[in-house]
């Protein structure tokens, strides 16, 4: 099957954001077009976060904001998943101790979960994001509650965040001092693992052979495709570039240096 072919059955569009919409705080030029073509000819599409510590609403303002179509519906977060997870369990407990902000509380309230604060008897599960408020003290409560029987989450294990900073702790680095204290390894919700896209084609009723995973990030968007038996594309304007392709353990399906190039392909007109 040619590229055309296939792109051109493909209903749904799975979308990473940082480095595939905006970097940072700038919109990618031709991400608002690529929106409303996916919208105009019928395409289903869902925005795919690593992001933990936003809400739907918050990551979907953050896209208008740069003037690219969304709404919360179109959003997923690992913060999702973690609760999706956590509701399907057989054992049906939802006792949480959070490390994290705002976006993965407020998924786990929504999924009716009963948020704890300190250490105490009956917690199911430690569930873990980024929190730039870590303390000693969450590390403690954490490794004991683990220890003590609570299964450990973990909505993504990126070391480091990219910002006009440079390089910040992420999610992972957080997760290193848990896995490390308490000698457990977590469940990880997010990309590269599988979970978040399949959580997304269920969201959208689509089958895998239906899906395009969309992304800039041979480790983390590729990966995820490739773990989840999904077709992907990898545009070059983000994080990766290519000559990085030969060396990667994912290799992507496709590989575009601009939406605006996978829209023709998609088209027919390349």
């Amino acid at each position: 099957m040619n590229e055309a072919s296939w792109l051109s059955q493909t209903r749904a569009y799975l979308l990473d954001l940082d480095g595939t919409l905006f970097r940072g705080k700038e919109v990618i030029p031709d991400a608002p077009a690529f929106i409303e073509w996916l919208t105009s000819t019928g395409r289903q599409y869902l925005y795919v976060t690593n992001n933990s510590s936003r809400t739907q609403e918050q990551v979907a303002e953050h896209l208008r904001h740069l003037g690219i179509p969304a709404e919360a519906e179109h959003v997923v977060t690992p913060s999702m998943v973690a609760a999706n997870y956590i509701t399907e369990q057989p054992n049906g407990g939802r006792r949480v101790f959070v490390v994290g902000e705002e976006g993965l509380r407020t998924a786990l309230l929504a999924a009716g979960c009963e948020l704890v604060d300190r250490f105490e008897s009956g917690v199911d599960y430690v569930v873990q994001g980024i929190d730039r408020g870590f303390t000693y003290e969450k590390l403690k409560t954490a490794s004991l509650l683990i220890q003590g029987g609570a299964t450990y989450i973990a909505t993504n294990a990126d070391k480091a965040l990219p910002t006009e900073e440079g390089l910040l702790p992420g999610a992972g680095s957080i997760g290193a001092a848990i896995r490390t204290a308490s000698r457990t390894e977590p469940v990880v919700m997010g990309k590269p693992e599988a979970r978040m896209i399949d959580y997304a084609l269920h969201l959208l009723g689509v089958t895998r052979e239906q899906a395009v995973v969309v992304g800039d990030n041979l480790e983390t968007d590729i990966l995820a495709g490739v773990h989840a038996d999904v077709r992907s594309v990898l545009v070059l304007t983000g994080f990766n570039r290519r000559e990085d392709i030969p060396l990667a353990v994912a290799q992507p399906t496709l590989v575009t240096e601009t939406l605006t190039e996978l829209m023709q392909i998609a088209n027919g007109q390349r």
